[in-house]
């Protein structure tokens, strides 16, 4: 638990290169800059033919802000703010255009999503949850890592940040594991077993992410932009059931490939079992506040599930979750206000949201839309959605952020398989467990990347074969297995 607690804290090395009493700069000249000159240079090349000057100029400011989130001259939400006022100014939308984004419903679910993944942590429930599993299914190596695997699985429905599930709850218990094993990546040891937990912890973060509608803080964004781009909506019982066949099989299949990737030394591992049980006996017996953190868990995961037949949409139930968890004690108002990464989320997800909504309402998407589908005309729907998923899937090398690729690609790239003839559900969940999946291929993909890469158990090279092979096996299976199982469904 102590590991958690200090999950995401400045180290004391980064303080002590702080001058005392300078205050810590947030913003580097140079990038906002090289950024905002990006913009000023679209602004000013005049519209395509068929595109009004205010849909061109809203696209500049959403470019400038893109590479903005790319190379990260400010913090996110800062970013977020200084567009939002960009487009107000300049008179690309109004001021309440501009401020539109804060009353989106998909936008709150994934904010409240937040909240309770905060009491998975405050609670304990987490890490009990993976001890169990490591207890239960600890005793070989390759056992270890689906005890790994069933734990990020457990949480992932209700926990959308896969940094805070990855990073906060199963990266520790990867450490500790490592550690237990005399596994340490500086005296020619990673490979005993370290290596290939924190391989696969990462890996199969990025499936567990690509199963659920709130399991990865793009998620929802991607929900959204579907709806604004081609009116598909997706509902959190459509995604998973998409989802579960292609991403069960995935889990099951990933770690055997990394185990043949990255054979570990150690292929016995009872003393992973005894040290799970050592950690739930000092834990005690279940507590109060967990008993209630299952109780809500169970609750909101039922009202998700039958939200469409009893018209009770799925923020409204995130909302009642929270209440739950507020009027129980197991969170306060001090733990609400005090989830910085949700606030944060709520400020520059309700800008990239607003700039999107307004390049379809402007016509600027579907003007790129009959664009591309003139280009792509003649071709079989298939193959073109096949290029344009692993297109978008290994554009992912150019990003160091889950959400930048989809906020800067998914809707120009739905838009061109919808004009291509492809099914728009099948097309939009497509893209959408790609924007997932993807975060395979390097060790700057996404939130959890360097923190698992940073242990130092493995080398960028490995890393980035390791990614693509992995994305390989996912493409296959999601396309192929998953492409029956869509069939069934209907879904084309």
């Amino acid at each position: 638990m102590a590991e958690t607690q200090s999950f995401g804290r400045r180290t004391a090395a980064a303080k002590a290169k702080q001058k005392k009493g300078e205050p810590k700069k947030e913003v580097n000249w140079v990038k906002l800059i090289a950024a905002a000159l990006v913009g000023i240079v679209i602004w000013f090349i005049p519209a395509p033919a068929g595109l009004e000057a205010q849909a061109w100029h809203m696209f500049a400011i959403f470019v400038a802000t893109i590479v903005a989130l790319i190379i990260k001259p400010m913090p996110m939400g800062a970013i977020a703010i200084v567009a939002i006022a960009l487009c107000v100014l300049t008179g690309v939308t109004s001021l309440s255009d501009g401020l539109s984004g804060f009353s989106n419903s998909t936008i709150w679910l994934i904010v409240i999503a937040f909240f309770i993944s905060r009491g998975f942590i405050k609670t304990g429930l987490g890490s009990r949850i993976a001890y169990l599993f490591v207890e239960k299914f600890g005793k070989k190596t390759l056992g270890l890592s689906y005890a790994l695997t069933a734990t990020d699985l457990v949480l992932a429905p209700a926990m959308p940040s896969n940094t805070a599930r990855a990073g906060g709850i199963v990266f520790p218990l990867v450490q500790s594991l490592s550690n237990t094993f005399k596994s340490r990546p500086d005296d020619g040891t990673a490979n005993r077993i370290g290596s290939f937990l924190h391989l696969t912890a990462y890996q199969v973060d990025m499936v567990t992410s690509a199963m659920f509608m709130t399991s990865m803080a793009a998620n929802p964004l991607i929900v959204q932009l579907a709806a604004e781009a081609a009116g598909i909506e997706i509902t959190w019982v459509g995604w998973i059931m998409a989802s579960i066949v292609p991403g069960i099989i995935s889990l099951i299949v990933v770690p055997m490939v990394i185990y043949r990737l990255s054979t570990p030394e150690v292929k016995e591992t009872p003393d992973a079992s005894d040290m799970a049980k050592g950690k739930l006996a000092e834990m005690g017996p279940m507590t109060l506040p967990e008993k209630k953190m299952i109780v809500v868990f169970i609750l909101i995961l039922v009202l998700w599930i039958a939200g469409s037949s009893i018209d009770l949409d799925a923020t409204a139930t995130g909302f009642i979750g929270l209440g739950v968890l507020l009027l129980s004690g197991v969170l306060t108002w001090d733990d609400v206000k005090s989830e910085k990464g949700a606030w944060d989320t709520l400020v520059w997800f309700s800008a990239l949201v607003m700039m999107a909504g307004q390049l379809n309402t402007l016509g600027m998407i579907p003007w790129f839309g009959d664009l591309m589908g003139g280009l792509v005309g003649g071709l079989n729907w298939i193959v073109t959605l096949l290029v344009l998923g692993l297109v978008y899937y290994f554009a992912h090398y150019l990003f160091a952020s889950q959400t930048a690729h989809v906020t800067a690609m998914y809707a120009a790239f739905l838009t061109v398989a919808v004009a291509a003839g492809a099914p728009p559900m099948l097309a939009a969940l497509i893209l959408g467990f790609f924007s997932n999946l993807n975060g395979a291929l390097t060790h700057y993909a996404c939130g959890p990347a360097p923190i698992f890469f940073g242990a130092g158990y493995v080398s960028q090279g490995k890393w980035w074969s390791t990614g693509f092979v992995v994305s390989v096996v996912n493409i296959v299976i999601w396309m192929l297995i998953g492409g029956v199982w869509w069939k069934v469904l209907g879904l084309w």
